[in-house]
């Protein structure tokens, strides 16, 4: 049985212009995990990650307008929200999608803290833009008086910004170890999972911090030995000179090439660089591959028919 790690994208959840209601995402949803039961009754061993950016967004802005009436949250307890929150509408439509099929299957989603190093130099250089715009003047008061780092984001606004360190480990990697030897299908290190810190004694404590998703999907699947890191986005391949008239898609690309394309500026940096960055990583620690696809193509992916194929 093969063994895969599939990081879902933020489509998968809420498409550019839809409402950010719960009903929307479970609708979205309903086909996502259409495509995950094909891999699962074609004998994959499914984990499954996904993002939270957009709802981790909802909630600063929502506790940001009730600020008056109720503290808002660090965003490490907004993570473990979001997780929770996005963990259970997977499993509820991916598990009711199996049962249609009569092809019952244990799904559990847990809820995952990963270290990162408080020396990483992110926390030095903020750059990750999260939660409400705000008008110069309050922005500056936001640093004066919370110690934020605020900056203009695209002419829209003055916006929070927050570090965004490298992971390096999963605290709960042997339970997830466990579930999945036990045949259990496991979503996990949703949106890039709860930023924590440890200190010499092993104590753990939260940061004020974001992750990239598809850096902790590869942590997770180097972790467990997975066989392929899957990154589904919404092209069906990586591309060089992407959106220009001579855009050229990617079918294979050799972890050397792929350097060589990053380094001449090929990938953007919030969308295709972080993936083509997490790819690489993987397949250079661990020799395996890393595919990066559409979801609607994952399974023609895996066969070796679509989608852009990182290798050693």
């Amino acid at each position: 049985m093969k063994r895969i790690v599939v990081a879902i994208g933020g489509n998968a959840l809420n498409k550019p212009n839809e409402k950010p209601t719960a009903e929307v995402m479970e609708k979205n949803l309903l086909s996502t995990t259409s495509y995950l039961a094909d891999l699962i009754e074609e004998g994959y061993e499914l984990v499954i990650t996904h993002g939270n950016g957009p709802q981790v967004g909802n909630l600063l802005v929502q506790q940001d307008i009730a600020k008056e009436v109720f503290p808002p949250f660090p965003i490490d307890v907004n993570d473990a929200m979001t997780q929770g929150s996005i963990g259970y509408l997977i499993s509820q439509t991916l598990n009711n999608e199996l049962i249609k099929r009569d092809h019952r299957r244990d799904i559990a989603c847990v809820l995952t803290q990963i270290v990162v190093d408080k020396n990483d130099q992110g926390f030095q250089k903020p750059s990750k833009p999260v939660g409400p715009f705000y008008d110069e003047d309050t922005a500056k008061e936001l640093e004066r008086t919370k110690g934020w780092t605020v900056r203009e984001d695209a002419g829209r606004g003055f916006r929070r910004v927050v570090p965004s360190p490298i992971p390096l480990d999963v605290l709960e990697i042997e339970p997830i170890r466990e579930m999945i030897e036990d045949g259990t299908i496991v979503v996990a290190a949703g949106g890039g999972g709860i930023p924590v810190v440890r200190d010499k004694s092993g104590t753990i404590s939260g940061v004020e911090a974001v992750i990239d998703k598809d850096r902790a999907s590869a942590l997770l699947a180097k972790l467990i030995e997975a066989d392929a890191l899957v990154i589904l986005t919404g092209v069906d391949h990586a591309y060089i000179n992407f959106g220009k008239r001579d855009q050229q898609e990617l079918k294979e690309l050799t972890v050397e090439k792929g350097l060589e394309l990053m380094e001449a500026g090929h990938f953007a940096k919030g969308s295709m660089l972080p993936k083509i960055e997490s790819a690489i990583d993987f397949v250079s620690r661990t020799g395996k591959e890393a595919i990066i696809t559409s979801l609607e193509k994952v399974d023609l992916a895996l066969r070796g028919k679509s989608g852009t194929r990182i290798v050693p």
